[in-house]
């Protein structure tokens, strides 16, 4: 058994982990203050696979999964029916959602080829996920992409229907999760990512503001909002924990955007407590947008973050945009 298996676990107050898709702290680069990080020596694809594999065991048989994956399926079922999706095929493309698979029926394993379950019904919902972290060495980070695995195939979403970055993958990393199946952007898009229609759900665990405040701006519309829906930090801890001034000035598509939107946040259990702390499900009813007010809608204008301090986000160096990727979706 790895050692990440052996490891105590101990109820500690929540944090909250600093993702890859922000900029790292020297403090954070020793691995001798990071209490999550793993001895990185004969580490390689079969045993980052073997690892994950683990952490899948040991969370579809904990409290946490199986409360967390009822109160994603909430939000789905109100998404679909907001989307107009046949009975049937809600029935359908949520019925999955529910623990109803043994801990041995994975699809993570060494060498086996994943499987792809065609996605139910009218609704073929795409997944992105940003900044998920060095999950070869980090246990938080892993959970969380075991995590993501686990709920693919429970929404029935293909993972070749799956897109991940993260600036900061190793070249393992990167190996690992093409065996997994999913598909690792080339590029870093700051999170400006237009879903061109298409049902998406972000899966976006502890990064940086600006990367949802971008995210928004790339689907400012009444239409394109009205199908995403963002797992990740809780939009209403942000709005606390932030100056009002800040967050109106430095994101404000955040700000514009909170009383557009329904949020149900993950439930907190001990074992889990630093990996999903401070996570929410959000996404964003019509009948609220449409109230918003036509000025809300009328601002357009591309974030710009100069002046802004702890800035939590690595930024594109490069002078194009972001390559053909974004237009898969």
């Amino acid at each position: 058994m790895a050692a990440a298996a052996l490891e105590p676990w101990q109820a500690v107050a929540p944090r909250r982990r600093r993702s890859a898709a922000r900029g790292p702290r020297p403090q954070e680069v020793a691995a001798a203050r990071n209490p999550e990080a793993e001895p990185e020596p004969e580490v390689d694809c079969g045993v980052v696979l073997r690892r994950i594999r683990e952490a899948e065991a040991d969370l579809l048989i904990s409290d946490f999964w199986s409360l967390a994956v009822e109160t994603i399926n909430r939000c789905l079922v109100e998404h679909l029916e907001q989307l107009n999706a046949p009975v049937g095929a809600l029935s359908e493309a949520t019925g999955k959602l529910h623990l109803d698979s043994p801990p041995g029926e994975s699809d993570v394993a060494p060498g086996s080829t994943p499987r792809e379950t065609p996605v139910s019904g009218t609704c073929n919902w795409k997944c992105v996920c940003y900044g998920i972290g060095n999950f070869a060495t980090c246990v938080i980070a892993r959970t969380q992409l075991t995590f993501l695995l686990l709920f693919l195939e429970k929404c029935q979403i293909p993972r070749s229907h799956c897109w991940v970055y993260d600036p900061l993958f190793s070249q393992l990393e990167i190996a690992v999760l093409h065996t997994l199946g999913v598909i690792v952007l080339q590029e870093n898009e700051e999170g400006k990512r237009s879903v061109c229609g298409a049902p998406t759900i972000f899966y976006m665990l502890h990064c940086g503001t600006a990367l949802y405040n971008n995210l928004l701006w790339s689907n400012w519309s009444v239409d394109a909002l009205s199908r995403v829906v963002i797992i990740g930090n809780s939009f209403r801890g942000l709005e606390e924990r932030l100056l009002t001034r800040i967050l109106q000035e430095n994101y404000a598509y955040v700000a514009k955007v909170l009383e557009g939107l329904e949020e149900h946040a993950f439930p907190q259990t001990p074992r889990y407590m630093d990996t999903f702390n401070d996570t929410s499900v959000h996404w964003f009813p019509v009948r609220k947008l449409s109230q918003l007010s036509t000025d809300t809608w009328a601002f357009r204008e591309e974030p710009d973050y100069r002046g802004c301090e702890d800035l939590e986000i690595i930024r594109n160096t490069t002078q194009d945009p972001p390559a053909t990727d974004s237009n898969l979706l």
